[in-house]
């Protein structure tokens, strides 16, 4: 899911390129935009098929009008219901942008700087280097220039860990690049911004959003809690794609929680007459009817570059604002963000000088969204395509296959592992906490998170074991267990690989048996 949802847009920043600010782009006429979005909702119909999307909404904005409104497949696979304009969809990373508005607003207030340290005002808040947790401003929470790797901590939420020990576990995780020098996306450090925003404003992350965002914008139908989506009457199921056949999963999915649990980073449900709203509220600067909800000049700050993401070719240049990534583009740079939970994924894109924006919802994870934003706005402002849909899924199809090729093969000649019994146990780290491993109708089980997630291990070679993740009924190989064995043969940890990007995340010491009395 983490390596795919960026996967498709690389593809297209390689198109984009920069034009000088005098260059400007007159309205188009109104039988212009009837073509465009004809020719928009054909190429958008052939792509979803070809790409197995089962369902997906669009809306188009421009200015204060949802000049385009339509869905497509149907909410479930093998099922007729279809999806329509008021189908409530998970938006993912696009509620990213909804936080760090209402950081700008509590700027606003007077309630902190973007410069203000962070420790200064949570003191629990704490990185791996003492020098970094010093340095920290509120602006760096949200830019993804924390030094750490990428996705860095996202396992704990899957795994039933909730807000406080996500937090708690930042300290934990050694950086792998300095501070403020390179780009790697997090989600972790939008649960510390939320902390702020609520101690700050005196009320919840979720109460803000309804409150400040939602009320006065009309989006009557999003919401910010997983009972609210479980009881929606007209809304998608998450599909996942397993060895190329896309499946439904279950309405109350036993991992379902975990973007809800990472609500500031990724938890708002809505569908696309609601996300209009928000669309138009941006192009608009921020305000609704004749009230400023966030001054111009922060939402300003928010849209602007805070972090290059490297990009080939060199040059063309796009980089990662507050919530926001902000493309090099003629005629106009595009303000985008995308979003992935485990089955359905986002793209949210606009260009305020041209008053003109799209939102794309959808009930599988691909990089669909993405190219079908990027084709629209190729049409809109008249440019040569670059990438059609079916070249961006012979690419996705590529990589795909490419990371398939590179998964380890079993060893031709292994060695037998030792007794099964000498590798049970507790084990534990500062994480992840303590973890057990027990034999289980032959085989080595992992037990790990408070919601005592269950992995079987599979023998690869002598004390190294492939660990597998059963989600849907399908094993899921997440990577392997490598154990450490002393000269005497007496196990004394354990290495998780697959448990996120981190140096030593996945390292787990022994613990001890207590001699009995």
């Amino acid at each position: 899911m983490k390596k795919i949802i960026f996967l498709i847009t690389a593809i297209f920043f390689a198109s984009l390129s920069r034009l000088p600010a005098e260059d400007k782009v007159l309205p188009l006429s109104p039988d212009k935009i009837k073509q465009i979005l004809a020719d928009f909702e054909q190429y958008a119909q052939k792509a979803i098929q070809e790409w197995q999307v089962p369902g997906m909404a669009i809306g188009i904005i421009q200015g204060d009008s949802l000049i385009y409104a339509k869905g497509f497949g149907v909410k479930a696979l093998g099922g007729t219901d279809p999806v329509t304009t008021k189908t409530i969809f998970q938006i993912g990373s696009t509620t990213k942008a909804f936080t760090t508005t209402i950081a700008g607003m509590l700027v606003d207030e007077n309630k902190f700087k973007w410069d203000d340290g962070v420790v200064g005002m949570l003191p629990d808040f704490m990185k791996y280097d003492p020098w970094v947790t010093r340095e920290f401003e509120v602006v760096d929470l949200m830019s993804q220039h924390s030094g750490m790797p990428g996705y860095a901590g996202d396992s704990l939420a899957i795994l039933g860990y909730n807000r406080d020990n996500i937090r708690h576990a930042i300290r934990y995780i050694k950086p792998v690049t300095s501070f403020r020098s390179q780009y790697a996306y997090v989600n972790n450090l939008f649960l510390v911004a939320s902390a702020l925003i609520e101690k700050k404003s005196g009320v919840s992350w979720e109460e803000n959003v309804r409150e400040r965002i939602f009320k006065p914008l009309g989006m009557n139908n999003s919401s910010v809690d997983m009972q609210s989506f479980l009881q929606a009457k007209d809304v998608a199921s998450l599909h996942v794609k397993k060895n190329g056949k896309v499946m439904a999963l279950p309405k109350e999915w036993e991992y379902l929680d975990w973007s809800y649990t990472y609500g500031p980073a990724g938890a708002i449900n809505s569908n696309i007459e609601d996300m209009a709203k928000w669309v138009s509220f941006q192009i608009n600067n921020g305000k609704v009817k004749d009230k400023q909800l966030i001054s111009e000049k922060n939402l300003e700050f928010l849209r602007s570059p805070k972090t290059i993401i490297k990009t080939s070719p060199p040059g063309e240049n796009i980089y990662y604002c507050m919530g926001w990534l902000y493309a090099e583009s003629k005629p106009y740079p595009v303000i985008w963000h995308n979003g992935g939970t485990s089955g359905m994924k986002t793209m949210v894109a606009f260009v305020p000088q041209a008053n003109i924006g799209i939102v794309i919802l959808s009930n599988l994870i691909t990089g669909l969204p993405e190219v079908l934003a990027f084709k629209f706005f190729e049409q809109y402002f008249d440019k040569p395509p670059k990438v059609s849909v079916s070249e961006a899924l012979a690419e996705a199809d590529k990589l795909e296959k490419e990371a398939e090729a590179k998964k380890p093969a079993h060893p031709k000649s292994s060695c037998a592992p030792m007794a099964l019994d000498k590798y049970t146990g507790d084990y534990a780290n500062d994480i992840y906490g303590k973890i057990n491993i027990s034999v289980v109708d032959s085989k080595l089980v992992l037990t790990i998170g408070p919601k005592n997630v269950k992995m079987p291990f599979a023998p690869w070679d002598k004390d190294v074991f492939m660990v597998s993740w059963p989600v849907c009924g399908l094993d899921d190989d997440s990577g392997f267990a490598i154990f450490e064995v002393s000269p005497e043969g007496e196990v004394t940890g354990v290495n998780l690989d697959f448990l996120d990007t981190c140096e030593s995340c996945g390292v787990f010491k022994k613990i001890a048996p207590k001699a009995s009395l």
